[in-house]
């Protein structure tokens, strides 16, 4: 009975802001077969990107020590950041770039947010079943919106990306490309830098960080979704 406990109390946040971000989509509701597949690739990209860091800090931790600050701003903003960041980025591109169902640019903000919270929701298992109910609480509230906030950020370019692609502007669209990437992965960095800094001043700085990243990342979600157009119009 705890198991299926754990389960829920992990993967019920994901849920819940799945639908929410899905319900914005005023245009054109996505396929729901592309959504659940969407999940499981951000489920995927958690191994990946796992891997990836491993790779990652065995070569850091041959060259800094853990306790210099080098070895930690390494660490989250470019280990941790672009191996997370970069996997969901891969997974949504493969999944997502030339499907006829991506035609509105908040479509890339669905399709980003998806790829996340499948992430976030396999990530948070993992950390329910080791640190118990509490630590589902406590991520339920910051690391689960967390990732969905790094996903509105990563769909908000890459929605960009496509629309400048179909119009003919290549070289835009690879630098929004590039932004759907950088942007996400330097928040990422900044919120896990951040967290594991250990004081009462950094515990302030960091709720309200998170605070911020919510409150932005709220209102793009709105505004793209009140100003969404197909990708043909202008």
């Amino acid at each position: 009975m705890l198991r299926y406990i754990l389960i829920a109390a992990a993967v019920i946040p994901a849920i819940i802001l799945l639908v929410k971000i899905y319900k914005e989509d005023r245009l054109e509701p996505e396929p729901i077969s592309l959504i659940i597949s969407l999940v499981f690739l951000g489920i995927i990209s958690t191994t990946l990107a796992s891997y990836a860091e491993r790779i990652g800090i065995f070569a850091l931790n041959s060259f800094f020590s853990e306790e210099n600050n080098i070895y930690n701003a390494i660490l989250y903003f470019i280990i941790v950041g672009y191996a997370e960041e970069g996997f969901k980025y891969a997974v949504l591109r493969y999944k997502t770039w030339k499907n006829p169902a991506f035609n509105c640019q908040f479509d890339g903000v669905v399709y980003a947010v998806t790829v996340s919270l499948g992430f976030a929701l396999w990530e948070n298992i993992g950390y329910v079943f080791e640190y118990g109910l509490g630590t589902a609480a406590l991520r339920a509230v910051t690391a689960v919106p967390g990732h969905a906030c790094f996903g509105v950020f990563m769909g908000a370019w890459y929605g960009a990306a496509k629309r400048y692609d179909l119009w003919g502007y290549k070289e835009k669209s690879k630098k929004y490309s590039a932004l759907a990437l950088a942007v996400p992965a330097f928040i990422h960095g900044c919120y896990d830098y951040i967290a594991t800094l250990e004081s009462d001043a950094y515990s302030l700085i960091f709720i309200v960080f998170v605070a911020v990243l919510f409150l932005v990342a709220y209102n793009l979600v709105k505004k793209l979704s009140r100003e969404d157009k197909f990708h043909f119009q202008y």
